[in-house]
């Protein structure tokens, strides 16, 4: 009898201690696990892609491609402790990455582990429809005249004639009230001759962006850039829709969306471009206009983009004609325009997001979502 309490006592020591070792062991990973991704998020704080795109590679457990994008996993070893979450945050880290191959993997990456399945879904969009748009054709696509479709000068329609306006009235009631304000005029003009020529107008576009109407036609039409540019299959680098933070990074003018196109730049770079690569470009290019179109009936913004793509098709050998270039730039906002017009709820969800403040990595998430949602 007591040979068998003496066993039984020895059984039940031996399970409480490797009880204890198996709660520790896991205790200690669990452990481990916070503190790396403590120093993950320490990496995306620090906007540092390269250690936070390398811990992630490191997790030996890869999720599963048919996991739902908002779902949340808390495995028993610790080591996927909310992951899902956290993966998208790489995404964050891109905005200072000067390695673009760098921010084209991360990308690789989300897509590889199934949280990116619409990233490039319309690449191949380039490829349908007739090659000749003219402006009868434009217009029965759009049902707006080729001219609604193209940008604007500051002060001469829509939300920047009423600053402009607004800004005139002032000045003829000032001086109705006998308080000349001309020499100070005269000083105020001349700073923003000297911020358009040596800031790019950062200063201009920084007061504009204070005044509702225009802060959110500025969201509608980058929303347009990043919708297409994500669709398109083209990495993104972030979001900047202060002027002055666009300047500080050395990006003058106006804020914006920064993509980046691996093949464009390679073909570029082997001298060569082709066809399917200029049009995806400029297809993103031009998607700021035409969101402005799509939801405005007309556009305002998108001067920049506009000189930008120009200066493209001189680069060109041989160069574009006037006539070829104008063609290419109705081919290139049509398609945008359908693009946005059949996926009119994600440019809703990004411009939403934007207009939240949100994160790039919450801005992506949500255009997930929302493909996912029709």
């Amino acid at each position: 009898m007591s040979l068998c309490i003496s066993s039984l006592f020895h059984s039940t020591t031996l399970h409480s201690n490797s009880k204890f070792y198996h709660k520790s062991k896991r205790k200690s990973i669990k452990i481990k696990a916070l503190r790396e991704w403590k120093e993950y998020d320490e990496a995306v704080k620090k906007k540092d892609l390269a250690k936070a795109l390398k811990f992630l590679k490191s997790i030996e457990t890869p999720l599963p491609i048919q996991q739902p994008i908002s779902s949340y996993s808390e495995e028993s070893n610790g080591l996927t402790f909310l992951q899902p979450m956290r993966d998208w945050e790489v995404l964050d880290a891109c905005l200072n990455a000067d390695d673009m191959k760098l921010v084209g993997n991360a990308y690789k990456f989300l897509q590889d582990r199934g949280f990116l399945p619409s990233f490039g879904k319309c690449r191949n969009i380039v490829l349908e429809g007739p090659r000749e748009v003219t402006p009868t054709v434009l217009k029965s696509s759009t049902g707006l005249e080729a001219s609604k479709l193209s940008p604007k000068k500051w002060g001469l329609s829509g939300s920047t004639s009423a600053v402009l306006v607004a800004f005139l009235g002032g000045t003829s009631y000032l001086l109705s009230q006998g308080i000349d304000i001309r020499p100070n005029l005269a000083a105020i003009l001349g700073l923003a001759f000297m911020d358009s020529i040596f800031l790019g107008g950062s200063c201009l576009a920084q007061i504009s962006s204070f005044w509702p109407p225009y802060r959110r036609r500025i969201l509608v039409h980058e929303a347009g850039h990043l919708v297409t540019a994500y669709l398109m299959g083209c990495p993104i680098r972030g979001v900047i829709l202060d002027p002055i933070v666009a300047m500080q990074m050395g990006i003058q003018g106006q804020a914006g969306i920064q993509f980046w196109d691996e093949k464009l730049e390679s073909e570029l770079a082997e001298g060569k471009l082709s066809s399917a690569s200029f049009d995806r470009y400029c297809m993103v290019l031009f998607a700021g206009i035409a969101a402005e179109a799509l939801i405005y009936g007309e556009a305002e913004g998108g001067e920049n983009d506009e000189n930008l793509f120009r200066s493209i098709c001189l680069l060109l050998q041989p160069p574009l004609s006037i006539a070829e270039m104008s063609n290419r730039a109705r081919w290139s906002v049509l398609q945008s325009y359908n693009l946005l017009k059949w996926h009119k709820h994600v440019h809703r969800a990004a411009f939403k997001a934007l207009e939240s403040g949100d994160s790039l990595s919450a801005v992506i998430r949500s255009i997930e979502e929302a493909m996912h949602s029709k």
